[in-house]
Order: C-alpha cells, then sequence, then structure tokens
C-alpha cells in the first residue's frame, strides 16, 4: 500500500488521475495499491473546501506531526506560497525522513504572476530534487530538459468535465458563438487586448456574435481582482450590436459547463502560460479553443492558434485562427475515450509511485 500526499488531493485534476470507480463496461476501479490522503486544513479557511496555502510544504508543520504519515508527496500546486528557502528546508525534511517526492510540472510560469522569477526559483529547488518529474506536453518535458537536465515523464492532462456530463448532447444552435471569457482578468489573460480582433472576425462570418462574460469580482471594491479601469473598458463593448456582455458571479462547475456547451469557440487571451484546464474543458464539450502561442497549449491539444506573448500580439492573426475555428469545428471527446485515457494515466502514476518507493528503499 503506497500513501501519497498530494498537493492538493482535492483539486480536480488529481482526482482525476485516479481511476474510474465502478464504470462499465471497463470494470475500471480503484487501484487498491495507491491511497491518496485528504488535504490537512490550512490555518485559516476562507472557503469551503480550501486547501491552500498547503501544510504539506511546510517543514515546520510536518516536523510537528505525529499523526499524518504518507510514503511520499506528490506535489502540484501551491507552492507559491513558500519562499525558495522554505521549499528547500521541505525537500530536506523529506529527504532525512525518506520519504520520496514526486513532482508534476503544470506551470513553467506561474499564470497569477507576470514576473516569473520567484517562481523559477522555486522549481530551482523542486526538479532537481524529485525523485520523478511529470509534465503535461512534450514541450514542456524538453524545457525542463534544457534548464534543469531532468527527464520528464510526460502524461496527458485528464478530463476536466465529469463523464456524466460528458454524455449530454449540446444544445441546439443556428449561430456561431465566439466567446471571450475575461474571468477575473487572472494576470496572464489580456481580454480588452483581442476584443477588437474578435468583433472583426465575428463580423466577417455568417451568423456569427460574441459573448464576453466579465466575473462580477472585477467591480467590486473590496475584491482581491478589482479593476475598474479595465472593466470600464470591456463594458464600452455593450454598444456593439453584435457583443453580448455579461457580468455575474463566478460560474461553479455546473454553470461553467453549461456556458462552454453554449459557446462554439472559446477564446484564450493568455499572454503568458504553460497549459490550460480550461482547454481541456473544451474539448471535453466540444467547443472549438482559440488560444494564444504562448506556452505550449498547442502542445496539449488540437487548437487554433494566434500569436501574443507578454509584449506582442498580431490581431491578423487572432481574425485567421477564429475563421479557421469556424471552418473547422472540434468535436466532444467521447466520455468513453476520456475513462479509457484516465485509466492509463492512474496505472502511470501508480508505477512512477511504486518505482520511486522501492528505490528509497
Amino acid at each position: 500500500m503506497i500513501r501519497v500526499a498530494s498537493v492538493p488531493s482535492s483539486h480536480a485534476y488529481v482526482r482525476h488521475l485516479q481511476p474510474v470507480v465502478g464504470a462499465a463496461p471497463n470494470e475500471m476501479s480503484v487501484d487498491p495499491a495507491v491511497i491518496v490522503l485528504p488535504d490537512p486544513a490550512p490555518v485559516r479557511v476562507d472557503v469551503p473546501g480550501q486547501w491552500w496555502p498547503p501544510r504539506l510544504l511546510d517543514a515546520r508543520w510536518l516536523a510537528e506531526q505525529t499523526d499524518v504519515h504518507f510514503d511520499m508527496l506528490h506535489v502540484h500546486f501551491g507552492f507559491e506560497s513558500f519562499t525558495a528557502d522554505e521549499l528547500t528546508r521541505t525537500v530536506e525534511h523529506l529527504r532525512a525522513h525518506r520519504q520520496p517526492l514526486v513532482l508534476t510540472v503544470h506551470d513553467l510560469h506561474n499564470p497569477h504572476f507576470a514576473d516569473s522569477a520567484d517562481h523559477v526559483r522555486q522549481l530551482d529547488v523542486l526538479v532537481p530534487a524529485a525523485a520523478a518529474v511529470i509534465t503535461l506536453t512534450a514541450g514542456a518535458a524538453a524545457w525542463i530538459h534544457d534548464r534543469w537536465g531532468v527527464e520528464a515523464t510526460v502524461v496527458d492532462h485528464p478530463h476536466v468535465v465529469p463523464l456524466e456530463r460528458m454524455t449530454l448532447p449540446r444544445p441546439e444552435s443556428d449561430s456561431f458563438v465566439i466567446g471571450v471569457h475575461a474571468k477575473n482578468l487572472r494576470s496572464n489573460m489580456d481580454p480588452l487586448a483581442v476584443m477588437d480582433a474578435v468583433v472583426e472576425a465575428a463580423r466577417s462570418l455568417p451568423d456569427a456574435t460574441v459573448r464576453l462574460d466579465i466575473d462580477e469580482d472585477v467591480f467590486e471594491s473590496s475584491s482581491h481582482w478589482y479593476s475598474p479601469t479595465v472593466g470600464a473598458k470591456l463594458l464600452d463593448y455593450t454598444s456593439f450590436p453584435d457583443v453580448d456582455v455579461r457580468v455575474h458571479e463566478r460560474f461553479d462547475d455546473d454553470a461553467l459547463w453549461d456556458y462552454l456547451s453554449s459557446i462554439d469557440v472559446s477564446v484564450l487571451p493568455y499572454r503568458f502560460g504553460t497549459h490550460s484546464g480550461w482547454l481541456e474543458a473544451c474539448r471535453d464539450l466540444g467547443t472549438t479553443v482559440v488560444a494564444s502561442d504562448c506556452g505550449f497549449y498547442a502542445d496539449q491539444a488540437r487548437v487554433h492558434s494566434f500569436r501574443m506573448g507578454i509584449d506582442s500580439f498580431d490581431p491578423d492573426t487572432l481574425v485567421a485562427a477564429v475563421r479557421a475555428a469556424h471552418a473547422d469545428r472540434t468535436p466532444a471527446l467521447d466520455s468513453g475515450v476520456r475513462a479509457e485515457q484516465r485509466q492509463r494515466i492512474a496505472a502511470t502514476h501508480a508505477a512512477i509511485y511504486s518505482a520511486v518507493t522501492k528505490e528509497m528503499r
């Protein structure tokens, strides 16, 4: 039995690394050789289900525990809460207790911070210390090898949308809806930069409209995400007859699946980043993705790319990408295919866990 302390364990990505429970007809079941432990409660809980900042990366907390027992630590997210020096102490604690570290590198550039220097310093600690490194694309694996000389195992991103939700048909529509979701204006997103090009592309296509969504946090002065200047400029698009602007609470999962099923194209206006769970949700539901060419989105899955980076944007390539998306729609992935993929992903992780724990004995 391998007890895995996952950072975190409650995230949808991590849950979908485990085999499907009780699925027919392939008789998939949870691998009894691997147990993923629940997230320890953080010092302060502000929202239901909160796992951050993760206690499992706090070397002092680990040293004080007498009832937390695990065979290995698998880090996915949350290490931005700790300095490189603090992570070094965590790595030293794990090494002293013969508990191997497995690291999945989701982000080579943290999407929440334009300046990636701290993130890279944190990876400078974690990547060389890991007994096994996993990432999601060949491009990211090459980047990891170039910087650290480490061979990362490439494992596909699992489904994001629940398998049972994937089986529902998309709503019928005679229009072609191009979606731009500003969300809460996370640091790597620049929806304002792309909107004119998206509108231009829509006007060149039959029956095309643009839907612009904005989380209401952008307009609330007490919110961490308060950004009234950019928010006001985005609201100016309400004067465009072919743009449907909607301000609302952040979508919960069910509302997000409904939203993605109601648009034909999702434009991802990322100036920096690496991989995308949003992209995978679109694939699950049959929503075509138009994504900037920063990061490794085109390695992760088939997308229509346009040129955009931290200091650059080519609107003509975005117009061309939206037109290409109109001509070449992306069908939804079959839930059975996703279930089989998840079984393979789970088996790969179980094999990695087994190998690194045997090496530590």
